[in-house]
């Protein structure tokens, strides 16, 4: 369960910044998930809520989870497509020569700090 130790990683972050910006409280978190980034939005906000009781700062913060789209570019064809459904081959020419360009990613898209 990798969700922990990002857990982790995010409120570090997060503490970091809203420290650097004088909060006295961190009332939520928005973060942006990759489709394809294998970190399952419930175990991770689970582990969230866990570790924001052991931080005053973040006690009772909110952990939202927005999903990023995985599209995979084709450099074959220059067209995108859905990966989830496809796969590594792009469903356009057949060609295997493609990339992700976006879906693994893990974004704070917004702090709400008191």
């Amino acid at each position: 369960m990798h969700e922990l130790g990002i857990a982790f990683h995010i409120a570090d972050s997060v503490v970091k910044i809203a420290e650097e910006n004088g909060a006295k409280k961190v009332h939520k978190v928005s973060l942006e998930v990759g489709e394809v980034s294998t970190i399952i939005p419930d175990y991770l906000i689970d582990v969230w809520n866990w570790n924001c009781k052991r931080v005053p700062l973040l006690n009772g913060c909110e952990l939202e989870v927005e999903t990023i789209h995985a599209i995979t570019f084709c450099d074959n064809c220059k067209q995108t497509y859905d990966t989830v459904p496809q796969g590594k081959i792009c469903p356009h020419c057949g060609s295997d020569r493609t990339w992700l360009q976006t879906g693994n990613e893990v974004n704070i898209k917004d702090i709400t700090i008191e």
